[in-house]
Protein backbone atom coordinates (compact mmCIF):
# COMPACT_ATOMS: atom_id res chain seq x y z
CA UNK A 1 0.00 0.00 0.00
CA UNK A 2 1.78 3.04 -0.99
CA UNK A 3 2.25 5.81 1.41
CA UNK A 4 -0.32 8.17 0.83
CA UNK A 5 -3.15 5.63 1.36
CA UNK A 6 -1.58 5.27 4.98
CA UNK A 7 -1.38 9.00 5.19
CA UNK A 8 -5.57 8.87 4.86
CA UNK A 9 -6.11 5.90 7.52
CA UNK A 10 -4.24 8.32 9.69
CA UNK A 11 -6.43 11.46 8.57
CA UNK A 12 -9.26 9.82 9.10
CA UNK A 13 -8.81 8.60 12.76
CA UNK A 14 -7.62 12.58 13.17
CA UNK A 15 -11.07 13.32 11.68
CA UNK A 16 -9.91 15.23 9.22
CA UNK A 17 -11.23 14.16 6.07
CA UNK A 18 -15.06 14.36 4.93
CA UNK A 19 -16.28 11.73 3.20
CA UNK A 20 -19.68 11.12 0.76
CA UNK A 21 -20.49 13.39 -2.30
CA UNK A 22 -22.54 16.02 -0.64
CA UNK A 23 -20.25 16.90 2.17
CA UNK A 24 -17.27 17.30 -0.26
CA UNK A 25 -19.14 19.42 -1.79
CA UNK A 26 -20.01 21.91 0.68
CA UNK A 27 -16.44 21.58 2.62
CA UNK A 28 -15.10 22.80 -1.07
CA UNK A 29 -17.58 25.89 -0.93
CA UNK A 30 -16.52 26.67 2.30
CA UNK A 31 -13.38 26.41 1.39
CA UNK A 32 -12.86 23.91 4.43
CA UNK A 33 -11.15 21.53 2.31
CA UNK A 34 -7.98 21.48 0.89
CA UNK A 35 -7.18 19.10 -1.12
CA UNK A 36 -9.71 16.73 -2.87
CA UNK A 37 -9.18 13.09 -3.70
CA UNK A 38 -11.26 11.39 -6.82
CA UNK A 39 -11.45 7.64 -7.59
CA UNK A 40 -10.28 6.85 -10.84
CA UNK A 41 -13.33 4.86 -11.60
CA UNK A 42 -15.94 7.60 -10.35
CA UNK A 43 -18.78 8.24 -12.51
CA UNK A 44 -18.65 11.04 -15.39
CA UNK A 45 -21.23 12.93 -13.61
CA UNK A 46 -19.59 13.01 -10.01
CA UNK A 47 -15.57 13.28 -11.09
CA UNK A 48 -16.86 16.41 -13.25
CA UNK A 49 -18.53 18.05 -10.56
CA UNK A 50 -16.05 17.67 -8.42
CA UNK A 51 -13.09 18.77 -10.62
CA UNK A 52 -15.57 22.18 -11.66
CA UNK A 53 -15.89 22.76 -8.06
CA UNK A 54 -12.34 22.35 -7.37
CA UNK A 55 -11.49 24.62 -10.16
CA UNK A 56 -13.81 27.21 -9.64
CA UNK A 57 -12.69 27.47 -5.70
CA UNK A 58 -8.61 26.92 -6.36
CA UNK A 59 -8.82 23.80 -4.53
CA UNK A 60 -6.10 20.82 -5.51
CA UNK A 61 -7.91 17.48 -6.86
CA UNK A 62 -6.05 14.59 -7.75
CA UNK A 63 -7.09 11.71 -9.43
CA UNK A 64 -5.92 9.03 -7.54
CA UNK A 65 -6.76 4.58 -7.38
CA UNK A 66 -9.82 3.18 -7.55
CA UNK A 67 -12.75 3.24 -5.43
CA UNK A 68 -11.75 -0.35 -3.62
CA UNK A 69 -8.28 0.70 -3.00
CA UNK A 70 -9.37 4.34 -1.61
CA UNK A 71 -11.69 2.57 0.27
CA UNK A 72 -10.24 0.14 1.85
CA UNK A 73 -7.30 2.68 3.24
CA UNK A 74 -9.91 4.17 5.20
CA UNK A 75 -11.66 1.19 6.17
CA UNK A 76 -14.95 2.43 4.55
CA UNK A 77 -17.19 0.98 1.61
CA UNK A 78 -17.72 2.67 -1.63
CA UNK A 79 -16.30 5.78 -1.47
CA UNK A 80 -15.49 7.74 -4.56
CA UNK A 81 -14.13 10.98 -3.33
CA UNK A 82 -12.70 11.91 0.26
CA UNK A 83 -11.81 15.42 0.78
CA UNK A 84 -8.43 16.33 3.46
CA UNK A 85 -9.90 18.86 6.04
CA UNK A 86 -6.50 19.75 7.53
CA UNK A 87 -3.42 21.87 5.70
CA UNK A 88 -0.65 19.94 7.02
CA UNK A 89 -2.35 16.79 6.00
CA UNK A 90 -2.87 17.90 2.37
CA UNK A 91 0.41 19.09 2.02
CA UNK A 92 1.86 16.01 2.62
CA UNK A 93 -0.62 14.42 0.57
CA UNK A 94 0.06 16.51 -2.18
CA UNK A 95 4.13 15.87 -2.25
CA UNK A 96 3.87 11.85 -1.75
CA UNK A 97 1.32 12.07 -4.85
CA UNK A 98 3.47 14.19 -6.95
CA UNK A 99 6.07 12.19 -6.20
CA UNK A 100 4.20 8.95 -7.25
CA UNK A 101 3.15 10.92 -10.36
CA UNK A 102 6.68 11.86 -11.16
CA UNK A 103 8.19 8.60 -10.15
Amino acid sequence: MSQYLNLLGIALRAGKLTLGEEHIVKDIQNKRAKLVLIANDTGKQTKKKLTDKCSFYHIPCYMVDDRETLSHAIGKSGRVAIAVLDQGFAKKLQSLLDESIRG
